[in-house]
């Protein structure tokens, strides 16, 4: 299984796996939840613009490689996405929750993959996180994260993931000299809860739509 993805892959995976962890009452996604869900403006690094025409191409690459595949509900003709990453690449639950938030967020230390990878699993402590690490360095499979080499002026190691490929320790360098755009307390969960009302009302009318078009038919 190749494992070495683009930027919009990346980004399109990880965000199944969040939403499937995180709202599983949403979950399996639709076309414009998954683009709505790729393009948060919180608990994602870069935040990023992708359009659903992106976002269909990269599932239908993302399928060939058998990390993602369509479900057909009963309820609905709109066709909804599931990724398998878990069951294609081995991974541990604590392994996903480290993996998706290097994928969402970038490069992280232990102390923030536990932080922000709360609401995916609960770490006891960042002797956990750092185990979950060293396993995700030494897979099975093949390396899966790589310890960066500490910049100066920082105290802490950071990781990043290795689905993309080897890492730009430079180019790396240069995106954490960035400022961040972080949301205040408490506003990062009610944003999420907004952009998920959002995405399930746009299905709801889409749903509606569909069925107001199958009525009318009958009378043709």
């Amino acid at each position: 299984m190749p494992t070495v993805l683009n930027e919009i892959e990346i980004r399109v995976l990880a965000s199944l796996v969040e939403k499937q962890i995180t709202t599983p009452e949403y979950y399996p996604l639709t076309l414009n939840s998954l683009t709505l869900a790729c393009n948060q403006k919180n608990n994602r690094n870069p935040v990023t613009s992708y359009s659903e025409t992106a976002v269909s191409e990269a599932l239908e690459t993302l399928r060939e490689k058998n990390l993602v595949y369509v479900f057909y509900g009963s309820t609905s003709r709109v066709p909804k996405y599931k990724h398998v990453m878990p069951e294609v690449l081995h991974l541990t639950p604590p392994q996903v929750a480290v993996m998706s938030v290097l994928m969402l967020r970038g490069t992280q230390t232990p102390g923030e993959l536990r932080g922000n990878g709360s609401r995916l699993y609960q770490f006891s402590d960042l002797e956990e996180v750092e185990q979950t690490l060293d396993s995700l360095i030494a897979h099975e499979q093949e390396p899966f994260v790589i310890r960066l080499p500490r910049q100066p002026g920082q105290k802490e190691t950071r990781f990043a993931h290795l689905l993309s490929g080897a890492v730009d320790v430079e180019k790396v360098s240069q995106l954490e000299s960035a400022p961040r755009t972080r949301p205040r307390s408490g506003e990062s969960e009610r944003l999420e809860q907004l952009e998920n009302q959002v995405a399930t009302l746009t299905e709801d009318l889409k749903t509606l739509r569909e069925r107001f078009q199958a009525f009318t038919e009958q009378f043709k």
